[in-house]
Parts: C-alpha cells; sequence; structure tokens
C-alpha cells in the first residue's frame, strides 16, 4: 500500500492542500527492475530466509506476478487480504477462485502444505501402535486442518506395528458409502490381521455420532467373518481424540 502526504501550496493569494501518494517502490516496478537489495531472492541468498517478510517468502513459492502487479504486491494483497495461514488452508478450487492464483500457483502452495505436513508427521514418527494417543500422534498434524472428514484404515503386523494406511473416503461419513469390502481390501492384500480405523471432525469435537457408531459397529462384525480384528476406531478432533476402545459407553 501506498503512503499518503498531506501539504500546503500556494497560487496567487490561496493556499490549498494538496494529498500526495508515495507509492513503494516494488508496486511501479517489475521485479527484474528493482535493486538487488529489494528482490527477495537476492536477500534470500545473502541474508537467508529468515530476514524476509511473509510477504517475500509467499513472492519466491509464487515466483510470478500478473499484469499490472508483480509478485510482491500480490504476495502482500494475498496476505493482507486473506491472511498466511487462511491461504494455506484453501482447498485447489478456493485458490483457482482468488484474482492472481492460477492452477499452477495452486498446485505450487498445496505443495508446500503437504510437505509442511510430512514433515511435521515425520519429526516424531510413530511406527508401534500402543494406545489411542500414537495413533493420534501418526494423524493429527496431517487432519488438523482438514475441512472435510477423512476416513483412513490403519493396518497393522501380529506386533502392532504400521504396516501402511488407507484413505477410504473423503466427505461425509455415511455408512452407504463406508463400505466393508473397501475397508478390509488393503488388510487382506497386505496380509494383515489387525486394523484401526480413524476419521477427523472438521468442527474439532470428537465426540462420534450415531452413525460412528453404527459404522464401527458394522465393521467389527464384518471384520470377525474374515478374521481380522478391528482393534480401535479413533476420532481425531482440536488437540483431542475419541476411542471406541476406551469409551466405556460402547
Amino acid at each position: 500500500m501506498g503512503r499518503f502526504y498531506r501539504g500546503h501550496f500556494k497560487s496567487g493569494e490561496r493556499t490549498y492542500k494538496k494529498v500526495i501518494k508515495f507509492i513503494p517502490l516494488y508496486s511501479i516496478m517489475k521485479i527484474k527492475d528493482l535493486p538487488d537489495s529489494s528482490k527477495p531472492r537476492e536477500r534470500f541468498l545473502k541474508h537467508g530466509p529468515e530476514v524476509l517478510s511473509d510477504a517475500e517468502l509467499f513472492a519466491i513459492i509464487l515466483r510470478t506476478g500478473m499484469v499490472g502487479e508483480n509478485v510482491i504486491e500480490m504476495s502482500n494483497r494475498l496476505i493482507s487480504k486473506f491472511g498466511l495461514v487462511n491461504l494455506f488452508d484453501c482447498s485447489l478450487k478456493e485458490l483457482r477462485e482468488i484474482k492472481g492464483i492460477g492452477q499452477n500457483k495452486a498446485m505450487q502452495i498445496l505443495a508446500i502444505t503437504e510437505l509442511g505436513k510430512r514433515y511435521n508427521n515425520s519429526k516424531k514418527p510413530v511406527k508401534k501402535i500402543t494406545c489411542a494417543k500414537d495413533v493420534f500422534d501418526y494423524f493429527y498434524e496431517r487432519l488438523k486442518n482438514e475441512k472435510q472428514e477423512n476416513f483412513y484404515v490403519l493396518i497393522l503386523s501380529t506386533q502392532n506395528n504400521i504396516i501402511k494406511e488407507e484413505l477410504i473416503s473423503k466427505g461425509v461419513l455415511d455408512s452407504a458409502i463406508i463400505h466393508p469390502r473397501e475397508v478390509f481390501k488393503p488388510a487382506i492384500k497386505n496380509s494383515a490381521s489387525k486394523i484401526i480405523l480413524v476419521h477427523n471432525h472438521p468442527s474439532g469435537n470428537p465426540n462420534p455420532s450415531q452413525e460412528d457408531l453404527e459404522i464401527t459397529k458394522k465393521l467389527i462384525e464384518s471384520g470377525k467373518l474374515i478374521d481380522i480384528k478391528v482393534l480401535d476406531h479413533i476420532i481425531i478432533g482440536n488437540g483431542s481424540w475419541w476411542s471406541w476402545l476406551d469409551d466405556e459407553r460402547v
């Protein structure tokens, strides 16, 4: 944004007020025409990422601006309007609808977001499941900002080591969508005898709905028929979780 300067000037016998707008250098020039001391990439290389503003770091991710708006100005506009956190929480469709962000820029932003989630998840890797908290720790970073329900199956070995995970559905959890065949298919393929059901509540409240309870009961019974044990169903909330196994009511 530009800054305004208010001053006076005389013409003959009259005095007039005049408002002059000072526009930042970066907003009226292309990035390539700026001095090196004002270019995000050059500042990054010389001083490191710590000295760059949010807008400058974001500009490095976006790389290019649009007609009439260079990438630093675009970054400032987007961060001022939406907030940095909200931008990285947007879906591909939501990002593409923002002026100046097409498909390529949207994918760049989401790729950075996903890498951040995977990095945070890998800092405290969970290899073996011993309790509900282990499951929560394993999934929380990737699910905490999800706006839709994600239903996963965690496939375990006989020693409760994680073999793999499988995303079964994304969207509203519905017993008509969560079919036992799809849930147990990856376990059968990996010759596993144990699974844990996991999904998130975007509301942040991990307490189960009646639908959640019915789906769990249905899958536990289905597992018994093919000798695959459903150890637990964990619902991820905002900093907390619910466990079928730990809930004395079920």
